[in-house]
């Protein structure tokens, strides 16, 4: 079996269990609510905040890739709420027809930075230097799952070097775990989101800021079917109220437009 075959496996397996463990751990008078993977701590705070002006909602938050979440909801895991890391998930979940389209809205912006350990010698500040010989393992998103590696394929293609890049690649199943192969420093360098790289001051550093071909929103729509319809919107209105704009301003998160 091919490595990426067993990729592949190894992701919809990930995806079904996930999906059952979703189904067990909800309950029936619980707000369910997916998240992309670097929405973990801000969403998390922002949940609390919620459930403080919602003293009869409790919020179970599952977070991962947001292609693996979207297909999560595909095959009927429960969930009420979807907030992605970039448009092109929300936009398969449309065409899918999981969503309620008229609830879709944008509520946060971030950035795309290269991460090395900190204590790393190599401390690139131009993309083309990731192609020196002398680089060998650099982490990030998978493109075809995670929204993080779908802007870094788009960055390093507009650079030209995607090709030589990518031959080193170490692939993550989200953004985060390509967070901890650089903090564990498996790896020479990797991108992942502004956000992220804040979350482990201490075991990265940013070596610099990556322009890319689509700015980074976050959109987030209440699920199609939902059961909790009136606390979904509710949440989602939270998200955008100067009250949860603020809890994700805690995070590094920019306001989308």
């Amino acid at each position: 079996m091919t490595l990426s075959r067993r990729l592949a496996k190894h992701a919809l397996f990930a995806v079904s269990a996930v999906s059952l463990a979703v189904s067990a751990n909800a309950r029936a008078d619980e707000l369910v609510v997916s998240a992309a993977a670097s929405l973990t701590n801000a969403f998390k705070a922002v949940s609390e905040a919620f459930e403080q002006q919602h003293p009869g909602t409790k919020v179970l938050l599952n977070f991962g890739a947001s292609d693996v979440l979207m297909q999560q909801i595909v095959k009927g895991a429960p969930a009420d709420v979807f907030a992605s890391a970039d448009q092109k998930a929300m936009d398969k979940a449309a065409a899918e027809k999981v969503i309620v389209p008229a609830t879709r809205k944008d509520f946060a912006a971030n950035s795309l930075v290269l991460i090395v350990p900190t204590d790393s010698h190599f401390a690139p500040t131009r993309l083309n230097e990731l192609a020196s010989a002398n680089v060998k393992r650099i982490a990030y998103g998978d493109p075809a799952s995670v929204p993080v590696g779908r802007y870094t394929q788009g960055a390093l293609q507009a650079a030209g070097i995607w090709d030589a890049v990518s031959a080193k690649a170490v692939l993550a199943a989200n953004v985060r775990q390509s967070l901890d192969y650089v903090s564990r420093g498996e790896v020479d360098a990797g991108f992942v989101f502004g956000t992220d790289a804040a979350v482990m001051p201490d075991k990265v550093k940013i070596a610099m800021t990556v322009p890319t071909q689509t700015p980074i929103t976050y959109p987030i729509a209440q699920v199609e079917g939902s059961r909790h319809a009136a606390d979904a919107q509710a949440f989602t209105r939270f998200v955008l109220s100067p009250a949860g704009q603020a809890v994700l301003a805690k995070y590094g998160f920019k306001p989308a437009h």
